[in-house]
């Protein structure tokens, strides 16, 4: 038990996908994993990454609580999974604080003016939605807060509709569990989650954000880098 607690506190944790609003990356029912350790060490989530977050405030009001089954109960007895009663998200990181974030009719999405070319968008959905609820929108992220998105763009509440909310659609950092790095259940799914490479081109920095303590960081840059620089593809298809 006094493993489990360890791994659950500081290491990883798995979480399971409640929806769709993150198809293609990941299916309802996949099982993930969380790393916990990098906001140990002053990390903060960067754009492109895949992030496990509690409830902000009230985006899963009106969502039923589903029960877990048998495995669930015990994996998280034992510290592995959350409990059913916590309502936590898993979204990908668009925004980082200082970022201006815009996205006008169908798209494309802009981050600091620059397009992204999002090939893990669902397909058939557009990068925005022309709708009165917030499919296109303009923001600049504030410090300590996040922006972020569902891969299946028309079927997930995320940011764009919450910005009505106290933090305005933004996710706070101390509201982030941890980045989901690996699909590991079931079998047949297994793959990394590495950033894709548009979060990588040229000019998208044009408004840094927070830059963590230099002891921080230096705990947490061999950690990043190499989960950056994983390009591994999924081997189902």
């Amino acid at each position: 038990m006094g493993l489990a607690l360890l791994i659950k506190t500081f290491l990883v944790q798995a979480f399971s996908i409640p929806s769709e609003s993150m198809q293609n990356a990941l299916q309802k029912g996949d099982r993930v994993l969380v790393d916990k350790l990098t906001p140990w060490f002053g990390g903060e989530p960067e754009r492109g990454e895949v992030i496990v977050f509690h409830d902000p405030d009230g985006w899963l009001a009106n969502e039923p609580v589903t029960e877990p089954n048998s495995v669930q109960r015990f994996l998280s007895f034992i510290g592995l999974m959350p409990s059913s009663e916590e309502k936590d998200l898993i979204k990908r990181v668009i925004g980082v604080p200082g970022d201006t974030v815009e996205c006008n009719g169908t798209g494309p999405l802009k981050v600091n003016g620059k397009a992204l070319d999002e090939p893990y968008v669902f397909p058939g959905n557009t990068p925005c939605s022309p709708d009165e609820g917030g499919g296109t929108f303009k923001v600049t992220v504030p410090d300590g807060k996040f922006w972020v998105m569902g891969d299946h763009r028309q079927s997930s509440l995320d940011s764009r509709y919450h910005q009505n909310d106290k933090n305005a659609g933004m996710v706070p950092a101390d509201e982030v569990v941890g980045r989901a790095i690996v699909v590991a259940w079931p079998p047949t799914r297994w793959s990394t989650l590495p950033v894709p490479e548009t979060f990588d081109q040229p000019g998208l920095n044009a408004a840094l954000g927070a830059t963590p303590g230099v002891l921080g960081l230096a705990g947490a840059v061999p950690l990043v880098l190499w989960r950056r620089r994983v390009t591994a593809r999924r081997t189902d298809g």
